[in-house]
């Protein structure tokens, strides 16, 4: 494999990864814009954005730019998170400069027609209201809004209703205005690349772009605050999500969270999944996860039981946790670091996953870190380290929670913390 990095005179980062052996190439713009650049009358702006990048540009309709890939057997797509949105195409190795064309068309020469922009509107606020249909996805905006109250983090994607039926050309061309500058984008490439035509094209495309300077208050720092939702509905079940604040994606201890989070909820052989699901039969689903933002994290557990369990499943993820802090044992911790290399060599086995990496870490660390590198920092942490991940997560760690469902017998956030705690 062969990383190779070049960026423009305007900041434009451009990074790829030659797959020996592979035909095809992901290719794609990662541009460092999210839901939490948005100020609170923008909330969703960002994700609608994304969907208008395919409605049509001054060169090609929305037909056109489905057809022009599709007709050479690829895909293209795109996605929104709370500090990337991403415009990415998987193409055979001969149409990587089509690939990397259409997607400078989309993000360049957008027209933003208003026709286009209502039928979009539509598809939106369709997709927020399946949203709202399915509790095990909704539970996650509500649990982030609980964890960041009043900010652009614990703010929805999708954005609320009331919003998205207001935004209009003039608003999808500020935000562009404000975040899409070259200096804020990474250019990607996995597979069958070749970085020098890569690099010749986007400087082609990209490098008569001016930089920008995006004022500070368009990213608000985030305070974990915590604190409790609790939605009541006549559903089969309750939805059980809880979140602890964690540390940041350039603390050296998210490996220490996320090999914590493996342990007591990332499968089969986990904490939670033999307690609560296997000894005592509470849920079908439980698990665990670590994520990290660039000046915070959650370390998040989610569960689905019913009305008359909702009590007994809280109370005993708590004394898990808080177990996890005494007896956490090597093998546990040995089988939980496993999990985490097979997961990340596995993956990136993929072209797309292997692209994602490079955006993300770029972004990140302004370089590519070594898969030996991410492998040697998971294999340090320690039996001792996780325990006291885990003290922390019990004893000092902001919480916040969300439940959707007949949570009425559900146990209050406090006298969970306090359990927690004990």
């Amino acid at each position: 494999m062969t990383i190779e990095l070049h960026t423009l005179s305007n900041g434009f980062r451009i990074v790829t990864e030659h797959m020996p052996g592979l035909k095809s190439t992901s290719i794609g713009i990662w541009v460092q814009a999210g839901g939490r650049h948005e100020r609170i009358e923008q909330n969703g702006i960002a994700h609608f954005l994304e969907h208008m990048a395919f409605k049509g540009t001054k060169t090609r309709s929305a037909l056109q730019i489905a057809e022009t890939i599709e007709d050479v057997g690829g895909y293209i797509n795109a996605y929104t998170s709370r500090e990337m949105t991403a415009y990415y195409a998987r193409v055979l190795q001969d149409d990587v400069a089509l690939g990397l064309d259409v997607i400078a068309d989309i993000l360049l020469n957008p027209v933003f027609d208003p026709a286009e922009i209502e039928v979009e509107r539509g598809v939106i606020l369709q997709e927020i209201g399946q949203a709202l249909d399915t509790p095990d996805d909704i539970i996650f905006d509500w649990l982030q809004e609980a964890a960041f109250p009043d900010q652009a983090l614990g703010r929805t994607i999708l954005g609320p209703t009331e919003r998205v039926s207001a935004f209009s050309r003039d608003d999808l061309q500020g935000f562009v205005g404000e975040h899409y500058g070259p200096n804020q984008m990474i250019l990607a490439a996995a597979g069958a690349v070749d970085h020098a035509a890569i690099v010749a094209q986007a400087e082609a495309l990209f490098g008569h772009l001016p930089a920008i300077t995006r004022s500070p208050d368009l990213m608000q720092p985030a305070v974990f605050s915590g604190g409790e939702r609790r939605e009541h509905k006549a559903l089969e079940q309750v939805h059980f999500a809880m979140a602890l604040e964690g540390p940041t994606y350039r603390d050296p201890a998210i490996y220490t969270a996320q090999v914590y989070a493996s342990a007591m909820g990332g499968g089969m052989s986990s904490r939670l999944f033999q307690e609560v699901r296997e000894n005592r039969g509470l849920c079908y689903t439980i698990f665990a996860q670590a994520g990290a933002y660039e000046d915070t994290g959650l370390t998040t557990i989610y569960a689905g039981t019913s009305a008359a369990q909702i009590a007994e499943l809280a109370n005993i993820t708590m004394d898990e946790m808080k177990r996890a802090a005494d007896d956490m044992s090597a093998a546990e911790v040995a089988r939980a670091r496993a999990q985490m290399k097979a997961g990340l060599l596995m993956g990136l086995e993929s072209p797309s996953n292997r692209a994602e990496r490079l955006a993300r870490l770029l972004s990140i660390w302004d370089r590519i870190p070594s898969i030996d590198e991410t492998v040697e920092r998971i294999d340090a942490v320690t039996t001792g380290d996780v325990k006291s991940f885990a003290a922390q997560m019990a004893g000092q760690a902001g919480t916040a929670m969300a439940l959707y469902g007949p949570a009425e017998a559900a146990p209050g956030l406090e006298a969970l913390k306090a359990r927690l705690a004990a």
